[in-house]
């Protein structure tokens, strides 16, 4: 397995280490970080995640020579609905590679749709290029080695970002910034990406497990329901109306306070003592 899945407590981290291929995916490895994803929506015991890569490279995207031709080849298919169509020559799916980009709303072979409200840590160890950068659109907290660079590089290729990046990149900064990483498809060092808003912190690459960890720990402290319910709002209500996305807010505040971890929270505060979360 060049993905790996390790879960230390209630904090998984999530490591692509394809280093021959600069940790490049190509539909198999698409595919097992897709599981990966689903292995931690469905673990109540896993509160938070870090996703990272080995060596100086954090992710590039597609591998080139693999999972774009087989994009290429196929693209009318996959534009009339065909995401869910198995590839020969594989278990998985264009649906697994939607998922392993965290795209909500891509439709499982299974028929049912895909989300994660969990909370997601980009640990970004190095470059972070093409689809590796379209990942972390749908992660939370970003902590990038100083020494590493973005880069949209798709249209240099003649081709297009298509893992959310155009709709996102508008969504999450500001147009011009967007626009920069858009139309100049050009390398934007770490300073950079934090003044633009794209990630929280820059930090050697030494220490960017160790900030991840340090932001995950003190999640876990945290009620998981709460925790999962607050993005999970953050999520719902963003393109909703303010009455609608406030109706949202209500329902789902609702859930939380008539919780177990409610009652528990107020309990250890009156008792002076952590509190003993369940997630339920």
């Amino acid at each position: 397995m060049a993905i790996h899945y390790e879960k230390s407590g209630h904090i998984v981290t999530i490591t692509i280490d394809r280093p021959e291929a600069r940790n490049a995916l190509d539909l198999e490895h698409f595919g097992q970080l897709a599981d990966c994803w689903i292995r931690y929506r469905d673990d109540d015991e896993a509160y938070v995640a870090i996703l990272t890569g080995v060596g100086d490279v954090y992710c590039v995207g597609a591998d080139l020579k693999k999972f774009i031709p087989m994009v290429t080849d196929n693209v009318e298919r996959l534009a009339s609905g065909g995401a869910t169509e198995q590839v020969e020559g594989s278990r998985y799916t264009m649906a697994h590679s939607l998922i392993a980009v965290l795209r909500d709303g891509a439709t499982l072979p299974d028929g049912t749709e895909f989300s994660l409200y969990k909370p997601v840590i980009a640990a970004i160890n190095g470059v972070c290029a093409a689809g590796g950068l379209e990942m972390l659109w749908n992660t939370d907290l970003r902590v990038m080695a100083e020494e590493a660079w973005l880069q949209l590089a798709e249209p240099r290729r003649g081709l297009f970002p298509g893992g959310g990046s155009t709709v996102h990149s508008v969504r999450q900064l500001s147009w011009c910034h967007a626009m920069e990483l858009l139309l100049l498809a050009d390398r934007v060092p770490a300073w950079r990406a934090w003044e633009m808003g794209l990630v929280n912190a820059v930090v050697p690459r030494s220490e960017v497990l160790a900030k991840a960890r340090e932001w995950a720990e003190t999640i876990c402290l945290n009620g998981p329901l709460a925790i999962r319910t607050v993005k999970e709002s953050a999520k719902r209500s963003t393109f909703l109306d303010l009455k609608s996305a406030l109706a949202v807010e209500m329902e789902l505040s609702a859930r939380v306070f008539m919780s177990e971890d409610a009652r528990e929270g107020v309990a250890a505060f009156r008792e002076k003592r952590p509190p003993r979360w369940t997630g339920r």
